[in-house]
């Protein structure tokens, strides 16, 4: 009887956990929003900036992710009181708690890129 209901625990905290890693790969997946984070979480950016910044992503595709990013409520757009007008990005609160999150993964990127090197030598 415990046995089954350490493994219902055990199965209810799996699929509560699948939900969650759901949630977030809904808000922040794709190939740029990352990206776009891991970048503003070294300052705010203007848009230009996060153009030259986040290597292959076009404008178009820059503001579609960033419109949803502000969207999700994980940046937020300041306009500038400057000539000609600007826009700063900036992560909000939320967009703040993801920082060790990219700073886990970029650390894993390292590692991951290392290993497959070794693998083809």
């Amino acid at each position: 009887m415990k046995e089954t209901i350490e493994k219902a625990t055990t199965n209810g905290t799996c699929l509560l956990k699948i939900k969650a890693v759901h949630d977030v790969i809904y808000i922040i997946g794709g190939k740029w929003k990352i990206s776009i984070i891991t970048s503003l979480c070294y300052g705010n950016k203007r848009y230009s900036d996060l153009l030259n910044e986040v290597e292959g992503i076009s404008g178009k595709m820059l503001s579609r992710e960033l419109k949803e990013l502000e969207m999700n409520k994980l940046i937020e757009r300041k306009v500038l009181d400057t000539k000609p007008i600007g826009v700063e990005y900036s992560l909000t609160e939320i967009g703040l708690s993801l920082k060790k999150v990219t700073e886990t993964i970029a650390d894993w990127g390292i590692e991951y890129r290392t290993m497959r090197r070794l693998d083809e030598e």
